[in-house]
């Protein structure tokens, strides 16, 4: 992956008919440094990269206010924001126009859209996340502490403000719930 740093808004305005990438991301915390060493492992392609402890007057322009966060843009529009850290496999397919389908490592089928509201100091947010990864299930963090739009979106869903709270194709689980999330997304139970 060839990266581009970004010092000013100008530097991403150039090639305004060319789709874009943009990396918004916090240099030194984990879920930034992960999403930055995932598109690290992308053989080709070129990913504008924003941090913003440096630059202030970029992330405005496209309505980011969670990192990391992709943003897809096309023609001078938001066409995508990828929320969160995601897998090199992700970003990749993104990146390439490949077919995003994801099947679940225990029984092959398609997996469905998993939405994880969380704030980085949720104890449960965090063994949700955990129990996710360990069983294979992809997702996007949404970070709602520093997102208050998608905490708005979190709580018109759900009519609820606590984290972690998890939309599964549009199924809302409030909590850590192993027995529901097993389930829905059929895991095996242990």
């Amino acid at each position: 992956m060839n990266f581009v740093e970004v010092k000013d808004y100008r530097d991403i305005e150039k090639d305004k008919d060319v789709k874009k990438f943009i990396l918004f991301y916090k240099k030194g915390t984990s879920n930034s440094e992960c999403a930055y060493n995932a598109l690290k492992e992308i053989e080709d392609g070129k990913i504008y990269v924003v941090d913003v402890n440096k630059v202030k007057n970029v992330h405005q322009h496209f309505g980011i206010n969670s990192v990391p966060s992709v943003v897809v843009v096309q023609n001078g529009k938001v066409e995508n924001i990828i929320k969160g850290c995601q897998t090199a496999g992700y970003y990749d397919q993104i990146i390439h126009d490949k077919k995003i389908v994801y099947t679940t490592s225990h029984t092959g089928t398609p997996q469905k859209r998993v939405l994880v509201y969380s704030t980085p100091s949720c104890p449960y947010c965090n063994k949700l996340k955990q129990y996710l990864t360990k069983h294979g299930i992809k997702f996007t963090d949404i970070n709602v502490a520093a997102d208050q739009q998608a905490a708005a979106e979190m709580v018109r869903k759900s009519g609820q403000r606590g984290v972690p709270q998890t939309d599964i194709n549009g199924q809302i689980i409030i909590g850590f719930d192993t027995a529901k999330l097993s389930r829905i997304l059929n895991i095996p139970t242990e």
